[in-house]
C-alpha cells in the first residue's frame, strides 16, 4: 500500500507524470536532432581526414595540398578538444559562454551534444572509408569520375552501409548523453524527474521511473538496431 500511495503521489497528483511525459519529448527532439548535426559534421570530417590520407603523399605541393593540409589540421583538433572534454563541461560552455545570450535551451543543447557526436560519428565514418578496398577508387578512375565524384558515388555510399550500425549505436549513447541537460536548466526527461523529486521529496520513485523510461527506450532502439544489421547482413548474400 506504501508502494501505491507513493506512486500516486509522485505520478498521478497534480498530473505529475506530464513532466516525465514532456521531458521524453524534449530528449528526443534533442537526441533526434543533435545525431543529424553530429552526421553531417562527422561525413565532413571523415572525407578530409580520409582525403589527407590517401593523397597527401603522392600530391604535388601547392596550393590544393596547403587546403588540404590547414582543414586536416583543424580537424585535428576538432577531434582532440572535443573528444578529450567531458560533454557535460561543452554543453555549460555552450550555455554560458558562446550562446549566453539565447534563450532557447533546446538549440544550445542540440548544438552541444551534435558537435559533441560529431566527432565521434567523424571516425567511424573515416574508419567506413578507410576500409573500402583500394580498388574501388581505381574503379571509379576507369570510369571518367574524379577524386570528388569517386568518393561521392563509389566510396561515400558503401562507406555508409558498413557503418550504418555503428551510427545507429551513436544514437543510443547520444540519447543516454543528454541525460545531462539538466545542467541548463532543460526540462528533458532526467530534469523532469528531478522536478517530481523536488514536489514530493522521495526520489525513489522519480528516479526509478526515469531509468526504466531510459531502459525501455535503449532496449527499443538496441532491437531496431539489431534488426538492421539482420537486414544489411542479408543484402550482401
Amino acid at each position: 500500500m506504501d508502494l501505491k500511495r507513493r506512486f500516486i503521489s509522485n505520478f498521478l497528483t497534480d498530473d505529475r507524470w506530464k513532466y516525465l511525459w514532456n521531458g521524453l519529448g524534449v530528449t528526443l527532439k534533442v537526441t533526434f536532432f543533435a545525431v543529424l548535426l553530429g552526421i553531417l559534421l562527422g561525413v565532413i570530417i571523415a572525407i578530409v581526414r580520409s582525403t589527407y590520407e590517401k593523397n597527401s603523399s603522392s600530391m604535388r605541393m601547392g596550393f590544393g595540398k596547403m587546403i588540404l593540409v590547414f582543414l586536416n589540421f583543424l580537424c585535428k583538433v576538432y577531434l582532440t578538444i572535443i573528444r578529450g572534454t567531458p560533454v557535460v563541461v561543452q554543453l555549460m560552455i555552450m550555455y554560458y559562454v558562446i550562446l549566453a545570450s539565447s534563450t532557447n535551451k533546446v538549440l544550445v543543447a542540440i548544438l552541444a551534444f551534435g558537435i559533441n557526436s560529431g566527432a565521434y560519428v567523424a571516425e567511424i565514418f573515416r574508419s567506413g572509408i578507410m576500409s573500402i578496398d583500394a580498388g574501388q577508387f581505381e574503379a571509379g578512375r576507369s570510369l571518367g569520375f574524379n577524386f570528388v565524384q569517386t568518393m561521392r558515388y563509389i566510396i561515400v555510399p558503401q562507406a555508409f552501409k558498413n557503418v550504418l550500425p555503428a551510427l545507429a549505436n551513436e544514437f543510443i549513447v547520444l540519447l543516454k548523453e543528454t541525460s545531462v541537460a539538466g545542467y541548463v536548466a532543460l526540462a528533458d526527461l532526467t530534469k523532469g524527474g528531478d522536478i517530481i523529486r523536488s514536489r514530493t521529496y522521495d526520489a525513489f520513485m522519480p528516479l526509478i521511473g526515469v531509468a526504466l523510461i531510459y531502459l525501455i527506450l535503449v532496449m527499443f532502439f538496441t532491437w531496431l538496431v539489431g534488426k538492421l544489421e539482420r537486414r544489411l547482413r542479408s543484402s550482401e548474400r
